[in-house]
């Protein structure tokens, strides 16, 4: 089944769950190249939360787009979109 086929809450939902794992792998790379926990590369790691942050803004900004959308979903999904930019802006600023 396709992601532009299934209900907006689910698309929400993901939207949240890759957000707030971009968002988790964003940090962990930022305090490992602050304190040094693991001597491993931290570029990968930044990619993918970056990755991640990108595809649940897509995933939101398509419940904006799509028809006859409740409105309590648009304004959750305009929320959402609004934290998601901000915290991708802040990880490609920290890079």
């Amino acid at each position: 089944m396709k992601w532009t086929n299934q209900p907006n809450s689910v698309l929400l939902e993901r939207s949240f769950l890759f957000g707030i794992v971009g968002i988790i792998l964003g940090t962990i790379a930022i305090f490992n190249t602050k304190f040094q926990y693991l001597d491993a590369p931290m570029g990968p790691l930044n990619g993918v939360s970056l990755g991640l942050q990108l595809i649940a803004i897509s995933l939101a900004v398509l419940v904006l787009r799509k028809r006859k959308v409740e409105p309590d979903l648009k304004v959750k999904a305009q929320k959402m979109i609004v934290v998601l930019a901000a915290a991708f802006l802040f990880f490609i600023l920290s890079i």
